[in-house]
């Protein structure tokens, strides 16, 4: 896709604040600091328009980015550890459920993973959920630029297997510093999102 024009939309706090124009959806869910601000500024083709943060847990709302008047990325406060109150960790859970199992336009959910590390127990009860729940996803492991040549067809058997992803997910390796794996996971988007 080429990007005409993105911007930062709104920030939700509850779901009766997310915009009722029926355009696609495209969350972005995983750990804290598994790299989702990077992966959507690589997407989007801008350095800082998704707030990245070298601490934990800053995402507290549900961001919404607009992609050329025809998509509107969605990204998701991240779980794991981040230093937070349990309350207001509590608090995000209840939304980013509510968010994921009611919103008719969510089009799909692109789950982030470090591709250094074996996915975590969070990992795998969130790919579990989104399952369940039925939508569609993709699975990025990022920080691919970090993952030797040798060590790659290994490395994305071991998470499809740890996360019990079926054959139907697509696992791909993305780095947002060398763009590895930014035009299958646009084309992925692109036909979840009906723009294809």
């Amino acid at each position: 896709m080429k990007i005409k024009n993105a911007e930062f939309m709104l920030g939700a706090a509850a779901l009766g604040q997310l915009p009722r124009d029926g355009l696609p959806e495209i969350a972005f869910a995983g750990r804290s600091n598994v790299g989702k601000s990077s992966l959507m500024n690589k997407l989007l083709g801008r350095k800082n328009l998704a707030r990245t943060s070298g601490k934990p847990g800053k995402t507290r709302e549900l961001n919404l980015y607009s992609i050329n008047g025809k998509l509107l990325f969605v990204d998701l406060p991240g779980y794991g550890f981040a230093k937070v109150p349990k309350a207001m960790k509590e608090k995000w859970g209840r939304l980013v459920a509510s968010y994921v199992e009611g919103r008719e336009v969510l089009a799909g959910i692109v789950h982030l993973v470090d591709a250094r590390h074996v996915p975590t127990a969070q990992d795998v009860q969130m790919q579990e959920w989104i399952r369940h729940l039925g939508v569609r996803t993709l699975i990025a492991a990022t920080k691919a630029d970090k993952i030797p040549k040798g060590r790659r067809d290994a490395t994305l058997r071991t998470i499809r297997n740890t996360l019990g992803a079926p054959d139907d997910t697509p696992v791909e390796l993305f780095s947002a510093t060398t763009g590895e794996g930014l035009r299958p996971v646009w084309t992925w988007i692109e036909e979840a999102a009906g723009l294809k």
